[in-house]
């Protein structure tokens, strides 16, 4: 037996230091040393030894277990430290190579058009409001004088949940909804997010608008014509010009268009503006006393305007971007341009 231990401890030292892989090195632990091992099937075999040899050779075995087990130890710690000094080896850094800058994000273009279009109204007194995008019918159209027949409410115009809620196509529940709330005066401008079906180079299926309302004692179209001059202005140029176009809006009476020279060609006509020398900007209006209904207003108290713009469209004109479809495209290319 003494013979068997002493080739079996031989064995195993031969075959720690061949090992290289620590899965290796505990199953061969196991095979040896463990429960079942070969070393522990000697041990039991001590039992059918006179006494006198069975504590010879259980000496001898249990020095053998000793020194296995230091030799198992110092192989597991020499792969682990291999390895590590392989892991550092590939994630080794030279310090000398010049950094690499992350690309750092920025505001998209129409979210710096927003805020630059707040700011301006902001300084005329304004107060940010705002609304859900999707919205019921009756604030989207019925208390805002659009009634059922309106060519507003064809589905081929309006994104339609059920017949009583809609993807918002204005922001002008907003005012409905702010009016609701607080008696005058109101001075609101609602940014955010609309909906129509429709989609080209100059519209979107999803696209965003800003909105202004000022309601209050005496307020007339004089003062609807000095806040969008001064916003004409204050944003393109004081040397742009600007002109109010008669037109129809549901719930505006009187109500206009609102029109720029254009900023392509000065107003000498081009391609952009048809050769007209002018650019449509915004729809405006003195509110239609009939919404002061749904809000428990007095009309022959109060007075006030409206007005409203495609934000995308602000940003075209300004930006002289020819097709709507670029803003949403994600091309890096156009959007590092601002």
């Amino acid at each position: 037996m003494k013979e068997q231990l002493e080739k079996l401890r031989e064995a195993t030292i031969e075959l720690i230091s061949g090992l290289s892989d620590e899965k290796a090195l505990n199953d061969a632990r196991t095979r040896i040393l463990g429960r079942k091992g070969q070393l522990t099937g000697f041990l039991r075999g001590l039992k059918d030894l006179d006494p006198e040899e069975r504590a010879r050779m259980g000496q001898l075995a249990n020095q053998i277990k000793i020194d296995l087990e230091q030799s198992f130890d110092r192989m597991e710690t020499a792969i682990r430290e291999r390895m590590e000094e392989q892991r550092l080896a590939a994630e080794f850094v030279d310090v000398t190579l010049p950094g690499r800058r992350s690309p750092i994000g920025r505001s998209h273009i129409l979210h710096r058009v927003t805020d630059e279009l707040i700011d301006v109204f902001a300084g005329l007194g304004f107060q940010l409001a705002e609304g859900p995008e999707v919205e019921l019918d009756y604030y989207n159209f019925e208390a805002l004088n659009i009634p059922r027949d309106h060519p507003a409410r064809d589905m081929q115009d309006t994104f339609y949940f059920s017949d009583n809620v809609v993807l918002r196509t204005h922001t002008s529940p907003v005012q409905i909804r702010t009016m609701e709330k607080q008696q005058p005066p109101v001075r609101v401008i609602c940014p955010g997010k609309v909906y129509r079906r429709d989609a080209d180079i100059t519209h979107s299926p999803m696209f965003m608008q800003i909105e202004g309302l000022w309601v209050d004692r005496g307020i007339s179209f004089a003062d609807l014509k000095g806040v969008l001059t001064a916003f004409v202005q204050e944003y393109f140029g004081k040397d742009v010009g600007l002109r109010f176009r008669p037109s129809f809006f549901p719930f505006t009476e009187p109500s206009a268009e609102v029109d720029i020279r254009c900023v392509i060609c000065g107003g000498e006509g081009c391609r952009t503006c048809s050769q007209t020398g002018w650019l449509e900007i915004l729809g405006s209006g003195m509110v239609d006393p009939v919404l002061y209904g749904f809000v428990n207003y007095d009309p022959s108290v109060y007075t006030g305007f409206a007005f409203g713009m495609g934000i995308e469209r602000v940003a075209m004109l300004k930006y002289r971007i020819p097709d709507i479809r670029a803003f949403y495209e994600n091309d890096v290319r156009f959007l590092n341009q601002f």
